[in-house]
């Protein structure tokens, strides 16, 4: 990516921490960040993870059970702190941005769980982010026996009968065992660029938001490849006829394989978009 794409070099150094042995969650969200505000400089980013630092330093000492992790996290960052959502801040952007999270103490459930994630961890919990369907949640302990908390509603911890409750009103669906595991932090780092990919969806005027959304997704080492058709379409959109054409028929090609008469219908649309330069 050249400078012109990319002048704070904000996209290469992500596309480097996607690829680390262990990608820092911290750093991920954070550069996700200032790749939406690109102003933002080194400073700004050192500045958050200073916060992070500080508020794990501020976690009471001494061994811990999964029990006690989520009381003392609660009553840290809930509590004192008042970290939690509400429901307009699903209208918001800088409710998927971690910066504008740890100052505003406000986000979406998964930014919120980063925000415990990455405190818990940096005080030496057993922590790790759960990605129920339609809400995201922490966990503490073994996953066999883990105990869950809502960042979102405060650190409220839940039981078994309150995370059903959950998945049912998110989804109408039973919960299923499956979605207990741990998460990846890049399926989370996926998630949250699916989330602002969802909020410029409704929001025509911000397809550069929705663009640079897919093209960080696309620098994960794991994604969807029907994400190259989105960047194809968002390009066409914003008149780069000539890559999103180009995009298209990158796509065509993955998908000749198994769905030729879809390839031959994409490689049309693609000829559609070259003739719009006349």
């Amino acid at each position: 990516m050249d400078d012109r794409t990319d002048p704070g070099g904000w996209r290469a150094r992500f596309a480097r921490a996607a690829r680390e042995e262990r990608p820092d969650l911290a750093e991920l969200c954070l550069l996700i960040g200032a790749v939406a505000e690109p102003e933002l400089g080194e400073a700004e980013l050192d500045a958050a993870e200073i916060e992070l630092d500080r508020l794990a330093g501020l976690l009471p000492y001494g061994p811990k059970t999964p029990h006690a992790w989520v009381a003392a996290l609660a009553s840290l960052l809930g509590g004192r702190y008042g970290f939690r959502g509400t429901r307009g801040d699903y209208r918001r952007l800088e409710s998927s941005l971690l910066h504008h999270v740890l100052r505003r103490r406000r986000g979406l459930p998964i930014l919120l769980s980063a925000v415990w994630i990455e405190v818990a961890r940096r005080a030496g919990a057993p922590v790790y982010g759960v990605a129920l369907p339609g809400h995201f949640v922490v966990g503490f302990g073994d996953p066999g026996e883990q105990v869950l908390a809502d960042p979102f509603a405060g650190g409220r911890a839940l039981t078994g009968a309150d995370a059903e409750l959950l998945v049912a009103g998110a989804t109408g669906e039973p919960l299923r065992p499956s979605t207990l595991v741990p998460a990846d932090p890049l399926d989370m780092v996926l998630r949250i660029l699916n989330n602002i990919r969802a909020w410029a969806a409704g929001r025509p005027e911000r397809s550069d938001t929705a663009l640079w959304a897919v093209e960080l997704a696309l620098l994960l080492p794991s994604h969807p490849a029907r994400l190259r058709y989105e960047r194809a379409g968002l390009l066409v959109q914003r008149g780069d006829f000539l890559a999103g054409a180009a995009e298209i028929d990158a796509y065509a090609d993955v998908v000749a394989a198994v769905e030729p008469a879809a390839a031959a219908a994409l490689r049309a649309r693609a000829r559609a978009a070259r003739a719009r330069l006349n």
